[in-house]
C-alpha cells in the first residue's frame, strides 16, 4: 500500500500542475491504492484437500484526472477594453484520463495527456463536484491491524472459519445418526467453501472547487461459506463482516454447517401463491438486484426506474423503510468521503413506504435536476424536494473491491438498512402462519427490463416450510423459482424483523444490513425434477 502522505502530496502538486494549463477551466485528481486479500477456502471430507487454498493478495494503485476544457481549447480571448470577446458560447469538453502505477507529475502528465485525447462535448454537464452544506463524520476509521495485516493472519482467519464449520459437523447428533457414530462422518461427503476477504483502500482527491486534498483510509474483513451434506443433497450458507481483524470470527463457518444439517431430508412444494418469509440473504439478493438498482438519480434520469413518477408517493407497505448511510460509525460499508471528496451521510430512501430520495453523486444530481423532463420523471418538481439528491454515493467501485483510480464515480450504496419491529424469526412465522421461508437465493434479476419491475429467482439453500407458524420441514434445494414483480412485493410488506445482520453481495461493495421481511402474497413457481438436477 502506498503511504497516505505520498497520495496527499501527489494530488496536491497534480492540483497545482492542472491549475497552470491554460486550456484548462477547472480539474479533479484522484490517487488511489488499494490491497485485495484473499483466503480461498474448500475442505471436503471425501476428497483430498487442502482446507485453505490459495491464499492470495493483489495490490493497485495510480492517479486519475478529470479536466474540463474551455471552449475551443484555449484560454478566454479579452476584447481591447478588458472584457471578452462576442460570439455564440461554446459547449466546453470533458474528459478523463489515468495512469497505473505512477503518481509523480509524470503520471499526472500522461494522465491530461489521455484525458485531452479522449476529451468530447457534453451539454449536460454542470460542474465539477462542489462542497455541499453537510460536514464529514468519519475521521481516523480504519483498523492499522488490517492495513497491515501479515500472510499468516490471512491463513490463520481462513482456518478459524473452517475449523468453526467442522466443530459443528463433529457434534451434530442428526449426522452422527445417519451414519451410526461420529467417526464415520466422512462419507457424508461434507463440504465447507467460500472464502475470507480483506479489503485495503486509501484514497486521496483534490479539485478546482475544493483545492484543499481529502483523504480517506477504510478497511473491511468479511467471509461469505457455503457447506454440504452432499449425499443429502443439503446446503447451508453463512456469512460475517467486520471493519476490524479482532472482530472477525468464526461465524461464518458455523452458520453454514448448521444451516446445512437443519436442510437434511428437503421436500417439495407445489406452484402457487404463498405467504413468504425472506431470509437475510434473500432479502439481500432482492434489494441488491432489484430495488436498490432503481433508486439512484442517474436511473431515474434514462426513465428505467420501476418507481418512475413516484417521488414523494406511497410505492410500498407503510411497514417497509429503507435507508443507506455511508457515514455511520461502525458500520462495515461506511466511508468518510465519497470518491468526489464530498461528506458521506444517510438517505432516507422510502419512508414509512412514501419515496422520498434517491442515490446520487455530483453529476447524475445536477443533471436530472437540471432536466426539462425532470417534473414528468419524477412525478413532481424537483424543487420540492430540495434533500432528495444530495450527491452521498459517488464511488468509484469496480472489479469486486476497492476505490479505483482508472474509474469516474459511479452511483453505489454504502450501508443498506431496513428498520424493523419484529423480534425475532419466531415471531415473523407466525405473521405468515402456513407459508414458506425463503433463505438463500441465487440468480436474482430483472425480467422484461428493470423498470418493467418483475423479477425473478431460484431458492437454492436454507429454506423451510411454514405450519402453524413454526419452521417445519426443510424445502428441497433448487425445486422453486420466484417469479414476481417488486412493486407487488413491497407493497404487500407485512412485517421487518427488528435485528438486521450484515450480508454480503457478491463481488460488490456495499453491505446490506438485511432483515427477515414477511411478505403476504408471492408467486412460487415449481421447478422439474430433470431441471432441478442440472
Amino acid at each position: 500500500m502506498i503511504p497516505l502522505a505520498h497520495m496527499q502530496k501527489a494530488a496536491a502538486d497534480g492540483l497545482a500542475f492542472l491549475r497552470s494549463q491554460q486550456d484548462i477551466e477547472e480539474a479533479e485528481v484522484f490517487v488511489a491504492s488499494n490491497g485485495v486479500l484473499l483466503a480461498r477456502l474448500n475442505y471436503t471430507s471425501h476428497i483430498p484437500c487442502n482446507g485453505v487454498e490459495e491464499p492470495k493478495s493483489t495490490f493497485n494503485y495510480g492517479i486519475g484526472v478529470q479536466a474540463v476544457f474551455r471552449p475551443g481549447g484555449r484560454a478566454p480571448a479579452r476584447a481591447a477594453g478588458g472584457g471578452q470577446t462576442g460570439g455564440p458560447p461554446e459547449i466546453r469538453r470533458i474528459g478523463f484520463g489515468s495512469e497505473t502505477s505512477d503518481i509523480t507529475l509524470d503520471g499526472v502528465r500522461s494522465a491530461l495527456d489521455k484525458a485531452r485525447k479522449g476529451a468530447s462535448a457534453d451539454p449536460e454537464f454542470v460542474s465539477l463536484p462542489r462542497p455541499g452544506g453537510e460536514q464529514r463524520k468519519l475521521k481516523g476509521y480504519h483498523d492499522p491491524k488490517l492495513m497491515e495485516i501479515k500472510d499468516a493472519d490471512l491463513v490463520d482467519a481462513g482456518w478459524r472459519v473452517v475449523n468453526g464449520g467442522l466443530r459443528v459437523f463433529q457434534t451434530s447428533e442428526a449426522l452422527t445418526d445417519l451414519v451410526g457414530s461420529p467417526d464415520h462422518l466422512r462419507p457424508l461427503g461434507l463440504i465447507i467453501s467460500g472464502d475470507v476477504t480483506i479489503l485495503q483502500e486509501r484514497i486521496a482527491v483534490a479539485s478546482s472547487a475544493m483545492p484543499e486534498v481529502q483523504t480517506d483510509e477504510s478497511t473491511l474483513i468479511m467471509s461469505f461459506i457455503t457447506s454440504m451434506v452432499e449425499r443429502e443433497g443439503a446446503k447451508g450458507s453463512g456469512y460475517a463482516a467486520s471493519t476490524t481483524l479482532a472482530g472477525f470470527t468464526e461465524e461464518a463457518g458455523r452458520e453454514a454447517a448448521q444451516a446445512a444439517i437443519a436442510g437434511i431430508g428437503g421436500v417439495r412444494v407445489p406452484s402457487g401463491e404463498y405467504k413468504v418469509v425472506f431470509g437475510r440473504e434473500a432479502a439481500m439478493e432482492i434489494l441488491h438486484y432489484i430495488i436498490m438498482p432503481g433508486l439512484s438519480t442517474g436511473v431515474f434520469y434514462a426513465s428505467g426506474s420501476p418507481f418512475m413518477g413516484q417521488l414523494g408517493k406511497q410505492v410500498a407497505s407503510r411497514k417497509f423503510t429503507l435507508i443507506d448511510d455511508g457515514g455511520a460509525a461502525g458500520l462495515v460499508g461506511a466511508k468518510g468521503i465519497t470518491c468526489e471528496g464530498l461528506a458521506t451521510g444517510r438517505t432516507e430512501l422510502i419512508k414509512d413506504g412514501v419515496l422520498v430520495g434517491l442515490l446520487s453523486n455530483h453529476y447524475e444530481s445536477q443533471r436530472l435536476q437540471h432536466d426539462p423532463k425532470a417534473k414528468e420523471k419524477l412525478g413532481a418538481d424537483p424543487k420540492d424536494f430540495p434533500r432528495a439528491f444530495v450527491p452521498r454515493n459517488g464511488f468509484r467501485f469496480a472489479r469486486g473491491g476497492g476505490r479505483h483510480f482508472d474509474a469516474q464515480p459511479g452511483i453505489n450504496p454504502t450501508n443498506v438498512i431496513v428498520p424493523g419491529t419484529v423480534e425475532s424469526t419466531e415471531a415473523m412465522c407466525k405473521l405468515v402462519g402456513d407459508g414458506l421461508y425463503i433463505g438463500r437465493i441465487w440468480y436474482t434479476y430483472p425480467v422484461n427490463g428493470l423498470r418493467a419491475g418483475d423479477f425473478t429467482g431460484t431458492v437454492v439453500a436454507d429454506s423451510y416450510v411454514i405450519r402453524d407458524g413454526k419452521i417445519a420441514e426443510p424445502l428441497r434445494a433448487n425445486s422453486l423459482r420466484i417469479n414476481e414483480n417488486i412493486r407487488d412485493v413491497l407493497n404487500g410488506v407485512i412485517g421487518v424483523s427488528k435485528e438486521g445482520k450484515p450480508t454480503l453481495v457478491w463481488a460488490a461493495d456495499e453491505i446490506v444490513y438485511a432483515p427477515e421481511i414477511a411478505v403476504a402474497k408471492v408467486r412460487m413457481d415449481a421447478i422439474g425434477e430433470y431441471m432441478e438436477s442440472l
